[in-house]
């Protein structure tokens, strides 16, 4: 009898985990990814004791939800990371082979590529995309000039780009956006700090930009509307995304991807959040950021639509922390506050190092995702694709979303014999790459491959360190682990190799 009981009772409990599992992978929960813009892992003050930026609405999400604290954006930098989060592959597979596409770029995401909304709208999804997009748009000019011939991708070219500007026909609409990649509908302001300064609806901005942007207003030369004002630019986006969430039609999902302005330069808090913090403007932005948050949680909840919502929270990238004096700063500047955006980490936004790339990541899913863990799971935000495929159920063909991995398994909580990745690779500012596997992190060069000027070993041609032991890369392990490095070398090379 006893031995039945037993038997009961674990075929009872294997029912409930694989029932748990497929109730998770088969469900059409709506789907929420709000994507800070540089901020940092040690900006979350649950994830950082010496803070000096209360964030209680983005600690209030991990309490509810579950904290990774391995988590890595595809890179140091925001276009190359938005276009990983989309198409759930490195951008360093595209032409952009380092930087950040700049005014009048063109879109970066092929017209044939699957995107994550894409993949989305085709279960019956109404998609969404509000706030800032950076992957590029196909401009009509009032001349004919080839935009294509005019500049070259990921080069900054201010003069010819400055002089491209004045001859955008900004009364046709602007093809190749957010509603030509698989959204239904897009409103944000492109680029705060880039021409054109005005919102964009869909394909077509709201107004035509015809004034100069003054020299003393932050940001690239270009035009913009009559009294263009960078400190609402966040209030817009965020009402906005609240109305897409209250007014959601109830018969069928959504997705909103929601690409916040901040903590990015312009570093622009409004009134509300002026002199709150104790770091400087900064630090008042971050609390903005920690504000939206709590706003996107009261529309879900007001609306009944909170437990069934798979909820995300993260970064582009890593801070450079400037304090934001001008609506900017030097890089860095806002650590004399006592606040170190990246926390125990080397390096700033950029950076191949830790402080480049390692972004928080929270998740929340009443009912699926286990409340107030955390986990020290290694993933990159390109596994969202793969992830959110399996939970809803999709199928991704072959040679889609070639660098996304499925890490559902570690969101429900999972104990897992192995780590989900084996490896993960991390890519700079100026195109430095490193892998990581397990301990280990091998860097393919010299320095930080970014803005942060640290010295590391002249006669070493890479960089090998054990963040189990060394989480600051303050010890570079090169030479006395030649063969950890030379087989870490060769994975890097085989992922390369492999799209």
């Amino acid at each position: 009898m006893r031995n039945s009981l037993l038997i009961f009772a674990l075929s009872s409990a294997l029912f409930c985990v694989f029932n748990f599992t497929a109730q998770a992978e088969s469900s059409r929960p709506n789907i929420i990814i709000i994507l800070a813009d540089d901020m940092g892992y040690g900006d979350v003050a649950s994830q950082n004791p010496a803070s000096k930026v209360p964030t209680p609405h983005i600690d209030a999400m991990a309490t509810q939800g579950m904290r990774f604290t391995d988590a890595h954006s595809p890179s140091a930098v925001c276009t190359p990371t938005r276009y990983g989060i989309l198409t759930g592959t490195y951008c360093w597979r595209t032409a952009l082979k380092k930087s950040v596409l700049w005014p009048w770029d063109l879109p970066l995401i092929a017209e044939e590529t699957l995107t994550l909304p894409a993949m989305l709208k085709e279960q019956g999804y109404a998609t969404a995309c509000i706030g800032k997009w950076h992957l590029g748009w196909d401009w009509s000019t009032k001349d004919g000039t080839d935009i294509k011939s005019a500049i070259e991708p990921g080069i900054y070219q201010k003069d010819v780009r400055e002089k491209l500007g004045h001859k955008i026909d900004f009364t046709k609409p602007i093809g190749g956006g957010p509603t030509a990649r698989g959204f239904d509908i897009y409103f944000g302001d492109d680029v705060p700090n880039f021409p054109p300064y005005c919102f964009i609806e869909n394909d077509r901005t709201l107004g035509i930009p015809t004034v100069e942007k003054p020299k003393e207003m932050f940001g690239n030369p270009g035009l913009m509307l009559p009294d263009w004002d960078l400190t609402q630019v966040m209030p817009t986006i965020t009402e906005k995304a609240v109305d897409y969430i209250r007014t959601a039609d109830s018969d069928k999902p959504f997705f909103l991807y929601f690409p916040l302005t901040a903590p990015h330069t312009p570093i622009a808090p409004t009134d509300q959040f002026k002199g709150k913090s104790q770091a400087h403007h900064y630090g008042d932005f971050i609390m903005e950021v920690d504000w939206v948050v709590g706003q996107i949680q009261e529309a879900l909840k007001e609306s009944g639509q909170l437990d069934n919502t798979f909820l995300i929270f993260t970064s582009d990238n890593g801070s450079p922390g400037r304090d934001g004096s001008n609506m900017s700063g030097g890089v860095s500047t806002v650590r004399k506050y006592g606040h170190n955006p990246s926390h125990i980490y080397r390096g700033t936004k950029a950076d191949i190092w830790e402080g480049g790339h390692r972004v928080p990541f929270i998740a929340q899913w009443p009912g699926r995702i286990p409340k107030g863990k955390h986990t020290s799971e290694l993933i990159g935000l390109q596994d969202l694709m793969a992830t959110i495929a399996t939970v809803t159920g999709y199928d991704l063909p072959e040679r889609v979303a070639v660098d996304s991995q499925n890490v559902l398994p570690a969101l429900l909580g999972k104990d897992l014999d192995q780590p989900i990745r084996e490896t993960l690779v991390h890519h700079s500012v100026n195109g430095m790459f490193a892998i990581r596997q397990g301990k280990w992190k091998y860097i393919q060069g010299q320095g930080s491959g970014g803005w942060s000027r640290d010295k590391t070993e002249a006669n070493m041609p890479g960089q090998l360190y054990d963040l189990d032991a060394d989480p600051g890369e303050t010890t570079n392990l090169y030479t006395q682990e030649p063969e950890v490095a030379e087989r870490l070398e060769g994975m890097l090379e085989g992922v390369k190799a492999k799209g």
